[in-house]
């Protein structure tokens, strides 16, 4: 694949209308992937899973930069779903993956390495629970939301409302991809790409 056709392929993937959804077919890609139950604006399980997933991702950079190969890190995904779908009212309930993509040179073994190292320099609890696996969606819809996350509703009702004119059906988990960092941006102009399977 040319670098050309690549970046298409890319903006397609990650920078989508914020006024209206499109349908994508998202290829198998790799992940360090953490799983856990309960409210992720809280503090425990979930902004471990943060800490742990930067941590590893920063080490394999740094680990894989000394052989040549040179790389950005992501941004932080996951995935959510509930057994009784995700009541904003019940959050201890939810369950997530949290997930960073990572590109083809960050095997197994790089993984084991930046592993024991960030557990000598700071042993943290979720670092054992990061696994690399790859994850391949297929057909999904998604769209740009611009604002704080408690304003997600309306976006997320005109996606699914979108798949269910085209005669789709919601499949797998809700995605949602935090382009923006609520450390540095302004609730109002943080950006989260809006994903949901379909069939």
């Amino acid at each position: 694949m040319s670098t050309a056709v690549a970046a298409i392929k890319v903006k397609e993937l990650y920078a989508p209308s914020a006024k209206e959804p499109s349908i994508v077919d998202v290829p198998e890609m790799q992940f360090l992937m953490v799983d856990g139950t309960g409210d992720p604006n809280q503090p425990g399980p979930f902004q471990e899973a943060i800490q742990a997933l930067y941590s590893l991702s920063y080490g394999a950079k740094f680990m894989l930069k000394k052989e040549g190969i040179e790389f950005r890190v992501s941004p932080l995904e996951g995935l959510w779903g509930s057994p009784g779908g995700l009541n904003p009212n019940k959050k201890m309930s939810w369950q997530w993956t949290a997930l960073v993509m990572q590109p083809a040179a960050v095997t197994s073994s790089v993984l084991q390495k930046v592993r024991a190292e960030a557990m000598r320099k700071k042993p943290l609890a979720a670092l054992s629970r990061v696994r690399l696996e790859t994850f391949r969606e297929g057909r999904s819809a998604q769209i740009m939301h611009i604002g704080p996350y408690s304003s997600e509703a309306p976006t997320i009702a005109k996606l699914h409302e979108f798949i269910k004119k085209r005669g789709y059906h919601l499949v797998g988990k809700h995605h949602e991809i935090y382009l923006g960092d609520p450390r540095r941006s302004a609730p109002e102009r943080l950006k989260t790409l809006i994903r949901q399977p379909i069939q």
